[in-house]
This record gives structure tokens, C-alpha cells and sequence, in this order.
């Protein structure tokens, strides 16, 4: 009788909603060490990364509520936000 090794699934913590999913069920938005911010749909790039609901009510709830200034720990001008956004309902 061999037991089956059951795979975990990383479950992460969007910044808006609080809601948990997988990793691949939320974008991922990072800060790298230059200090810019952009959507990682690959999910692999260097730096902080923080996570985000695949919808544009989500990023519009963390930018209302300044989510990505505490996950970032810095000020994240507004332009960072509408590029975000923009990216994020043509992926949609």
C-alpha cells in the first residue's frame, strides 16, 4: 500500500478583498529593486510581489484603500495605478 504524495496548491491573499486563492487564480503585481511596479503575468519576476482578484473592481478597491503603498511599503504615484488598470481590463 503506497500512499499518493498530494500536491500542495500555494494559496495567496489578494490586497483588495482579502480573498484567498491559488497562485494562478490572482495576478501578481510587482516592485522590483529600480523601483518600478507592473503586472507579472508569469508570476516569476524579481521583487516584491503582492496580489490581486483578476478583476478591475479589486484594483479599484486597493487603490481607493491605498493597498499597494503598505504592501510596497512606499508612496505608489496615481499614474502606477492607471497604467495597472489599463493593463489589467485589457487582459480581461
Amino acid at each position: 500500500m503506497t500512499l499518493q504524495k498530494v500536491k500542495k496548491i500555494p494559496q495567496r491573499k489578494c490586497i483588495a478583498c482579502q480573498d484567498r486563492d491559488s497562485k494562478k487564480g490572482l495576478i501578481r503585481i510587482v516592485k522590483n529593486k529600480e523601483g518600478e511596479i507592473f503586472l507579472d503575468p508569469t508570476g516569476k519576476a524579481n521583487g516584491r510581489g503582492a496580489y490581486i482578484c483578476k478583476s478591475s473592481e479589486c484594483l479599484k478597491k486597493a487603490i481607493k484603500s491605498k493597498a499597494l503603498n503598505r504592501a510596497f511599503k512606499m508612496e505608489v504615484p496615481d499614474e502606477i495605478y492607471e497604467r495597472l488598470l489599463m493593463e489589467l481590463e485589457n487582459n480581461e
